[in-house]
């Protein structure tokens, strides 16, 4: 029979090294491994079959791309005219051609809108509209005027429009400027106008910086140019009736006077009414440029008679003419007295004032 082996219980030491010495060699764990494969197994389960997770793969790519055209601009979409605010800045062109405006309206109504508008969102909606014209007011305007006519054609309630970010685009004005620079020629005298109110807006710091902005691809001898009539939209732009008809020679004359100090006369000469015409308006500003100096004859001219324009106060017995270019005169027919106003700033408002101002005189104590 064989002998049994005596076992000893190890001592404490003993215990200690064999606690460390697992310690060393396991590492812990955070959860049982069949917890963490069953949690790893649940999150990456999508529900229904293979078709319908691919379906829902592409949608979430559709999205996404989608997401991304509309940030760059490249959505085209169906906005209804009641969102849109055609007049939410001021536009760079005075004047719209009424032949190109009735081909581009025979266009869409044969072939549709091929070209969207560009508008952006306002800060502040505006009697319910949300959008801003930032180019195409034409385009609208056209679609506008035929949703007028058509009032129950559903295609002219709403427009194609591509929503911009304005400050992506250099500004707003510039945006507007580059298009009709582009599409259709700006005069010299819409230029002028538009920097002097894109700086009045506070888009620009002055009307030079503005000018530099709008028109830098432009030479130095044309931003020069542009400025001249930028001051004459400034000195002169409330009076002037025609100035789209100004030419560059004219306008750069205009521009020199204005410069010499002649800003007081061309607005009494322009307040007289004599300009019904750009040509008659022409031949008052003219005659101050002969006043305050020599001119380059240009032998070429002839045809109508220069204006000669009436310097203020008494003309004669019957006739004065104010300091602000209106003319009063005096007239007897059939035993009764007359008094006449002329001149662009007679309205309804000043005559009534001109009346309060007579009965007070004749109703005094003599």
């Amino acid at each position: 029979m064989a002998k049994r082996r005596k076992l000893e219980a190890p001592s404490a030491e003993d215990l200690s090294k064999i606690e460390e010495e697992f310690r060393r060699e396991t590492s812990p764990r955070k959860g049982a491994p069949i917890a963490q494969v069953a949690g790893e197994a649940a999150g990456a389960y999508e529900p229904g079959n293979p078709e319908e997770r691919a379906n829902r793969a592409r949608d979430a790519e559709d999205a996404q791309s989608y997401r991304e055209a509309t940030e760059k601009g490249l959505i085209t979409e169906e906005i209804p005219l009641d969102l849109i605010d055609p007049e939410s800045m001021p536009r760079d062109r005075t004047v719209m051609d009424k032949d190109s405006l009735a081909e581009l309206e025979w266009s869409i109504a044969l072939h549709g809108l091929r070209l969207p508008i560009e508008i952006y969102k306002l800060p502040e909606p505006r009697y319910g509209r949300i959008y801003g014209v930032l180019s195409g007011y034409r385009r609208y305007y056209v679609i506008e005027g035929m949703r007028k006519k058509y009032p129950d054609a559903p295609e002219f309630k709403t427009i194609k429009s591509i929503v911009r970010d304005p400050e992506q685009l250099g500004g707003a004005f510039s945006a507007m400027v580059e298009e009709n620079e582009i599409r259709q020629d700006l005069s010299h005298y819409e230029r002028g106008r538009i920097a002097v109110i894109a700086a009045q807006e506070g888009a620009f710091v002055n009307t030079e910086a503005a000018v530099n902005q709008l028109f830098g691809v432009s030479s130095k001898a044309k931003r020069s140019k542009i400025r001249s009539f930028a001051m004459i939209f400034e000195e002169l732009g409330d009076l002037l009736a025609f100035p789209e008809k100004l030419t560059e020679k004219q306008g750069l004359r205009v521009a020199s006077a204005l410069r010499d100090g002649a800003a007081q006369r061309l607005r009494e000469v322009l307040e007289s009414g004599q300009g019904t015409d750009s040509a008659s308006e022409w031949d008052l500003i003219e005659a101050v440029l002969k006043e305050i100096g020599p001119t380059e004859p240009d032998p070429k001219r002839g045809g109508r008679p220069r204006v000669a324009v009436p310097p203020p106060g008494w003309n004669d017995n019957d006739t004065l003419r104010t300091t602000n270019g209106i003319t009063m005169r005096r007239e007897y027919q059939n035993g009764d007295f007359i008094i006449r106003f002329k001149g662009k700033q007679v309205n309804s408002t000043m005559i009534e004032v001109a009346m309060i101002e007579l009965e007070r005189f004749l109703q005094r104590d003599q």
